[in-house]
């Protein structure tokens, strides 16, 4: 951080992975700053998908401002580059009122975008092809193109189904950058700027990684006890929503979907649900430790035996000492 983002008004980014505690931590920062939360999560901005993301309830919804959640139906596209253009927006009405920008969730893909921009087009990846060229040989072309509507809407209009070669690098693009071919031809076309705020970056993680496997299980546990397989059964039940569509895709969602498809029963189905949502910490962990500039928190196990207020009580101690000397 250069001595000129000093002069930028301050924001706070909260990261970490899945079923680390972040959204009652940040709701506690906000409490304390004057802040107000900005989610960062694909799944959040969902309406009707609220177990299964562990969706801030009404009550702490009410109690704290949320940004950027339950913003758009399941059957609607999202892109990082819409994300970033809206969280920039959010972040300076917070800002022109006076209060502190909090943004935390575990999409590391939208953290990204939104403090460097959206980056040049990535290689082709003969792996990424592979798997397209084999759905087009078993499917078709149309399917393909089906594909690429869902996440690319702007350049399945302009790429006509027979056109193999151009369908194939549209969706290539998407699955290897999470990131639209149209929205890195608008970014292109963007100058890039310095970030606009001061920030304070901090990390909540538990030390043991077995530990968080514990807490992901038991949260899996929780949404199906709360009616999860309920919720994705409307979802299920809608016309116009499919199994390759980025909201069904989502970790605990897509797992469900193929229970009732019938691909495996409902141990399976927890069981891969589970798996998944590990896979997906993991995967958040690997972007954080390539981090810049990041001030990690770590829980242990052992605190969370005295009490869920004395926990989350530690916890504020610790990351407001971090702000306070960012900030200062």
């Amino acid at each position: 951080m250069s001595d000129s983002a000093k002069n930028y008004p301050p924001a706070v980014f909260l990261m970490g992975p899945t079923a680390s505690g972040k959204t009652e931590l940040a709701m506690r920062l906000a409490d304390k700053y004057n802040g107000e939360i900005i989610s960062v999560d694909s799944a959040l901005i969902y309406k009707g998908m609220d177990i299964g993301t562990a969706k801030p309830s009404l009550a702490e919804q009410k109690s704290q401002p949320h940004h950027l959640i339950d913003i758009i139906d399941p059957a609607q596209a999202y892109s990082a580059a819409e994300f970033r253009e809206d969280a920039l927006r959010l972040m300076a009405d917070i800002t022109a009122r006076g209060k502190l920008p909090i943004l935390t969730g575990g999409t590391m893909m939208y953290f990204k975008v939104l403090l460097e921009g959206i980056s040049d087009l990535p290689q082709a990846d003969p792996a990424i092809r592979a798997v397209i060229e084999k759905d087009a040989a078993e499917h078709g072309w149309a399917y393909v193109h089906q594909q690429l509507a869902a996440v690319d809407a702007v350049s399945a209009e302009r790429i006509h189904p027979n056109d193999p070669q151009r369908l194939q690098r549209a969706l290539e693009v998407y699955r290897l950058s999470g990131i639209s071919m149209t929205d890195h031809r608008v970014q292109e076309q963007v100058n890039k700027q310095p970030f606009p705020y001061h920030l304070c970056q901090m990390a909540l993680a538990p030390n043991d990684r077995s530990h968080l496997h514990e807490r992901i299980f038991e949260r899996f546990q929780t949404m199906l006890s709360n009616g999860f397989e309920d919720e994705v059964r409307v979802l299920y039940n809608r016309d116009d929503l499919k199994p390759d569509m980025p909201s069904i895709r989502s970790v605990g969602y897509r797992q469900m979907w193929g229970y009732f498809d019938g691909e495996y029963d409902y141990d399976r189905m927890f069981e891969k649900g589970v798996i998944a949502t590990r896979q997906l910490a993991k995967r958040q962990f690997t972007w954080l430790r390539s981090w810049q500039s990041l001030n990690w928190i770590y829980t242990d196990k052992r605190d969370e035996t005295q009490g869920r207020q004395v926990f989350f009580d530690k916890l504020l101690l610790q990351s407001s000492q971090l702000l306070d000397e960012r900030f200062k």
